[in-house]
């Protein structure tokens, strides 16, 4: 079937909104009967030519339409308390560490919130705001970052562009440090009481014996 480049644009915006989620090349293809060719260019086309309060988002190969970044602190805030009704504070404040922390190991979310937080990345994952990820440099274990469905509902493309992200960023790297520095100061407290109790351990010891030679 033939198609003008402005229908096939068309087309994909039409389906993206059908869908409202994220859609592969591969799945736009197969959908519209177009080649990947085709679906590139018009892709392209679809993102020049949605400029207003609706625009188009990629990440990799996968596409969906999303609400402009210069709405996002108005997107965000509908979606917080969307997300506090819904999600509650554990789960707010889980999604928050994995946008403004993420890609992040949950070793390290449990750090920085002080619970684990497993069952919580469990039902952010099953809701489609949180994905794992492989680690690039550490095969055991997996990193979480948010969901390109995620970015778009809050008008994003990148968790970069979230408000006051490099802020939010430093507030908890500075946290992170207190914390571990915290737990090695009370490490070495620790490790100082169990060196007196065993050095008085050993002067009992030594008393006993001289008490023991006194009565000879």
């Amino acid at each position: 079937m033939e198609m003008e480049q402005e229908s096939i644009d068309g087309l994909i915006e039409a389906v993206l909104f059908f869908k409202g989620e994220p859609v592969s090349l591969a799945e736009l293809a197969k959908t519209t009967h177009m080649t990947l060719t085709e679906i590139e260019s018009a892709v392209g086309v679809l993102s020049t030519r949605l400029s207003g309060g609706i625009r188009l988002m990629r990440q990799d190969d996968m596409v969906m339409l999303a609400t402009a970044p210069e709405y996002a602190v108005h997107i965000e805030s509908l979606i917080k308390e969307e997300l506090s009704k819904d999600l509650g504070k554990a789960g707010a404040e889980t999604l928050a560490v994995v946008l403004y922390m993420g890609p992040v190991t949950r070793a390290r979310i449990d750090h920085i919130r002080g619970v684990n937080s497993t069952f919580i990345l469990r039902n952010l994952a099953a809701r489609g705001l949180v994905e794992k990820m492989p680690h690039p440099t550490d095969s055991r274990s997996m990193l979480y970052r948010p969901t390109l469905a995620l970015l778009a509902h809050l008008g994003v493309s990148d968790a970069t562009q979230l408000p006051e992200y490099r802020t939010i960023r430093d507030e908890i790297g500075v946290f992170e440090q207190r914390a571990a520095s915290h737990i090695q100061n009370d490490s070495e407290e620790s490790q100082h009481t169990l060196t007196d109790d065993e050095g008085h351990g050993d002067n009992d010891v030594l008393d006993m014996q001289s008490d023991m030679y006194d009565d000879e």
